[in-house]
C-alpha cells in the first residue's frame, strides 16, 4: 500500500503553498526546498503568481502530472482537489496536513472516506490527514521543526501525534541521535502505524535499512498486525522501542472474575509487547535514551564497567543497574593492580573504576584497553566523564571517540557538563557523530529495561495435546453465560487440567452418602461450597474441615440458607499453596493469560504475569520466575514448593483451550493447589460468549 510515489517522488506539489512561512503551507514549502530534495517543485495558491521563488499555479487543474502531493488547506476543499491529482494527473502520493476531518465531526469524517476511496481507487499512499507529514532521506514534507540530521542507519520515527514527535524528536536531537525517517500517521485514514511497521518489515534491505524503530502510539488498532512484523523485524535484526500512552483510564472493567479485574488494556499491551520483544517505555526521555543504547552495539551479557572521574554518579548508577537485574561486578587481580599502578595515587579500580578529577585522557585509554582485554567479567562499559570548569575535556573525548571505534565491548558515554564543556560536548556529537547520555541513572534504568525485556517468542508455538473434539461438543452444546459445574468439568478433563474430584448436590441425604462414599472423617476432611454466589468466601460460603456426618448435615442446612444458593459442592480437601490461572479474551488482542499467587491473596497482591495466547510451558515457565512472590513457589520456611513444570503445563492447557474454544470471553481457575506432586484446579468459573 505505500508506494514509491510517496517514498520517493519526482515531482512533489504543495497546494495551499504560501509565502507565510509561519503557516503550514508556507513551513512544508519551505523545509522540501531545503531538503535533500532534486526533483521538481510545483505550487498551488490561487492568490499567487510565485511562492517562495516558485513558479505558483493558481488550481491543480493547471498543474502536470505530479508524483506527490502535500496538501494544506481547508478540510472541505480537499476532497475534490484529491480528485484531480489522483484522477487527472496520476498522483500516488498524498501528505494532507489539513485538520478538520474525522477526528472532528460526521461532515469531515465523510470527507475523509471519500478522499481515502479516491486514493485507494488509484492504489495511491496517504499519511493523515490531521498531522505534521512525512519526511525521508528523500526529502522533507512536514511543517514542523526541528528538521532532524537524517541518515539511513538512523532511527525509523512512527508516530500518532506530531506535536509529541516535535518534543521527542527535540530531546534526541540534542544528545546526537539520527534519523532515517518520520513519519507522523495523525489520523490513520488509511496507513497507520501498523502499515508502516509492515512497510519496513516487507522492504527490508540488510545493508541499507535502519535497525532502529521508535514508535508513539495512543491507540493499537491491529494487534495481531504490530505484533507480526515486529517479531518478524526484531528477528531480522532489528532493535523496536516504544511508549503506548492512554492505559491507565481503567481499561479494566467491573470484574466478573478476577481475570476482569486484572485485565487492563495496559495489561494487553506489555503483554502484546514483551510476546513481540519490544521495549515498552513511559516517556519521551526514556523512549529517546533506549534508541539512543540501540544505535550502540547490543549488550550480550549484564556485567557493566562503571569508570568514572566522579564518584557521586557511579555510585547512582551503580545503584540502578543492581537494583534493576545488571550488575557491576568486583575487579581484582594481578591485572587489576597493573592498571592502579597506571593511576594516580587514590585511584580505585575495583568497579566503579574511579580514576579521580585530575584523570587524564591516557589514563583513561588505559582503563577502556584494560576492560576490553583483561577483564573477562566486563561486557559493557559506560564512561562518566565531565568537568568542574577548571580544564578543557577535548583530548578525553577524542580518546573516547577512538576508543569506541576500536573495542568490540560497547561503551557508552556519559558527558554531564552540558555548560562546563559545551563545545566539546558539541563537537562530540556532532563532529564525531556520537551520542551523549547526560543523566547516567536516566542511561542505567533505559539500559536495564533492553536488557530485561526477552528476545519475540516464536510464532510456532508448541502446544500441549487437547482432545478438541470433546472440546467443541461441550461448547456448541452449551448456552452464553457461566457455565454449569459438570459442562466446564468436561472442558478442563478434555483439556487435560488437573482438577479436583467433587459432587454437587441439592438435597441433604446426598450429601450424606457422598461423605460416607469418600470415608469423610479426621483422615479424610471435607470441602462444602455454596453453588449460585459469585464470591464464596464474601457471603461465608465455604466450611473446610469438616469430619464428620454430623457437620456435613448441619453445614448443608447452613449452606442452602444462602442468598442465591441452590446446591451445595463437596470435595475431599487438598493440601498445596494457592496459585491461579485465568483467561479473558479481548475483542482486538484475542486472549490473555494471567498466572500467579491465587486464592484471596490475588485481590490484595495482584502478583501476576499476563501473555498473550498461545503461550508455551517453556514461555510460562520464564515468566513465573518474575513473580514477585516466586520465591513462595519455591517453598519458604518449611511449606512445600509447587512443582514449576506441572503448573507451566496447566497454564499452557489453558492457552491451548481457549485457542480451541474462542467462544471462552472469560474464565477463572482460582485457586489451584499447588505442591511436589500435583497442580490442581480447586474452583473454575468459565463464561461463555459465542
Amino acid at each position: 500500500m505505500i508506494n514509491n510515489k510517496l517514498l520517493n517522488p519526482q515531482s512533489i506539489v504543495v497546494v495551499g503553498a504560501s509565502n507565510d512561512v509561519q503557516k503550514p503551507g508556507g513551513k512544508v514549502l519551505k523545509n522540501l526546498l531545503a531538503s535533500n530534495f532534486k526533483g521538481r517543485v510545483y505550487a498551488v495558491n490561487p492568490k499567487e503568481d510565485e511562492v517562495q521563488g516558485i513558479k505558483c499555479h493558481h488550481k491543480v487543474e493547471d498543474l502536470p502530472e505530479t508524483d506527490c502531493a502535500i496538501l494544506a488547506i481547508a478540510a472541505k476543499y480537499c476532497p475534490a482537489t484529491v480528485d484531480v491529482l489522483a484522477l487527472q494527473k496520476h498522483t500516488g502520493g498524498f501528505i494532507i496536513l489539513s485538520a478538520g476531518f474525522g477526528e472532528e465531526n460526521e461532515v469531515g469524517a465523510a470527507y475523509e472516506k471519500h478522499i481515502v476511496d479516491t486514493i485507494n481507487s488509484v492504489g495511491g499512499s496517504l499519511i493523515g490527514p490531521n498531522c505534521t507529514g512525512f519526511l525521508n532521506t528523500n526529502y522533507c514534507g512536514a511543517f514542523d521543526a526541528p528538521i532532524p540530521t537524517l541518515d539511513e542507519h538512523g532511527v525509523d520515527f512512527i508516530t500518532g501525534s506530531g506535536a509529541t514527535a516535535v518534543f521527542i524528536k527535540e530531546y534526541g536531537i540534542s544528545n546526537g541521535l539520527t534519523f532515517n525517517s518520520v513519519w507522523a500517521v495523525g489520523n490513520s485514514a488509511q496507513l497507520g502505524i501498523e502499515d508502516v511497521l509492515e512497510h519496513l518489515d516487507t522492504s527490508f534491505d540488510p545493508v541499507h535499512s535502519s535497525r532502529v524503530i521508535m514508535l508513539y502510539m495512543e491507540k493499537i488498532s491491529n494487534p495481531q498486525k504490530l505484533l507480526k512484523h515486529a517479531r518478524s523485524l526484531i528477528n531480522k535484526g532489528c532493535r523496536i522501542a516504544a511508549i503506548k500512552s492512554g492505559g491507565s483510564a481503567a481499561g479494566s472493567r467491573a470484574a466478573s472474575s478476577h481475570t476482569g479485574a486484572l485485565a487492563t488494556n495496559d495489561a494487553a499491551v506489555d503483554a502484546l509487547f514483551r510476546k513481540a520483544g519490544i521495549v515498552r517505555c513511559q516517556n519521551r526521555e526514556e523512549l529517546t535514551t533506549v534508541c539512543a543504547i540501540f544505535m550502540h552495539p547490543e549488550v550480550k551479557g549484564k556485567n557493566m564497567a562503571v569508570i568514572t572521574h566522579a564518584g557521586g554518579p557511579a555510585v547512582m548508577l551503580t545503584d540502578v543497574l543492581s537494583n534493576n537485574g545488571m550488575d557491576v561486578p568486583h575487579i581484582e587481580g594481578p591485572k587489576a593492580e597493573a592498571l592502579l599502578g597506571k593511576l594516580f595515587g587514590g585511584s580505585s579500580v575495583g568497579n566503579p573504576i574511579d580514576f579521580l578529577a585530575t584523570g587524564t585522557a591516557e589514563q583513561l585509554g588505559y582503563i577502556i584497553d584494560a576492560c576490553e582485554h583483561d577483564f573477562d567479567n566486563i561486557d559493557c562499559m559506560c564512561v562518566i566523564f565531565g568537568s568542574p570548569g577548571l580544564f578543557p575535556n577535548w583530548e578525553v573525548y577524542k580518546v573516547l571517540d577512538e576508543k569506541m571505534k576500536t573495542c568490540k565491548k560497547p561503551i557508552f558515554p556519559i558527558l554531564p557538563s552540558i555548560i562546563n564543556v559545551k563545545e566539546e560536548i558539541a563537537d562530540f556529537i556532532n563532529n564525531k557523530h556520537r551520542i551523549n547520555f547526560p543523566e547516567e541513572c536516566v542511561f542505567g534504568n533505559a539500559l536495564c529495561k533492553v536488557y530485561n525485556t526477552p528476545k519475540p517468542q516464536p510464532e510456532n508455538v508448541v502446544m500441549p495435546a487437547i482432545d478438541v473434539e470433546r472440546i467443541r461438543k461441550t461448547v456448541d452444546r452449551c448456552q452464553d453465560g457461566y457455565m454449569e459445574i459438570a459442562d466446564y468439568n468436561e472442558l478442563l478433563d478434555a483439556a487435560g487440567i488437573a482438577r479436583k474430584r467433587s459432587v454437587e448436590v441439592d438435597k441433604k441425604e446426598d450429601a450424606l452418602q457422598f461423605a460416607k462414599e469418600v470415608g469423610c472423617g479426621k483422615d479424610t476432611p471435607l470441602v462444602m461450597k455454596v453453588v449460585g454466589p459469585l464470591h464464596k468466601s464474601d457471603v461465608g460460603g465455604v466450611t473446610l474441615n469438616v469430619k464428620d456426618l454430623d457437620t456435613v448435615s448441619k453445614e448443608f442446612d447452613r449452606l442452602m440458607a444462602i442468598k442465591d444458593t441452590y446446591a451445595v459442592e463437596m470435595y475431599p480437601m487438598l493440601d498445596g499453596t494457592d496459585v491461579y490461572i485465568g483467561a479473558i479474551k479481548d475483542e482486538k488482542f484475542g486472549h490473555q493469560i494471567f498466572f500467579g499467587l491465587g486464592g484471596i491473596f490475588i485481590e490484595v497482591l495482584k502478583d501476576v504475569q499476563s501473555a498473550l495466547a498461545p503461550i508455551s510451558a517453556d514461555e510460562a515457565k520464564d515468566m513465573l520466575k518474575k513473580l514477585r512472590g516466586y520465591k513462595i513457589l519455591q517453598g519458604v520456611r518449611g511449606q512445600d514448593p509447587v512443582n514449576i513444570d506441572l503448573y507451566a503445563d496447566q497454564i499452557a492447557r489453558v492457552s491451548a483451550l481457549v485457542m480451541a474454544a474462542p467462544e471462552i470471553a472469560e474464565m477463572d481457575l482460582n485457586p489451584l493447589l499447588g505442591n511436589p506432586k500435583a497442580v490442581v484446579a480447586v474452583d473454575a468459573r468459565i463464561r461463555l460468549q459465542k
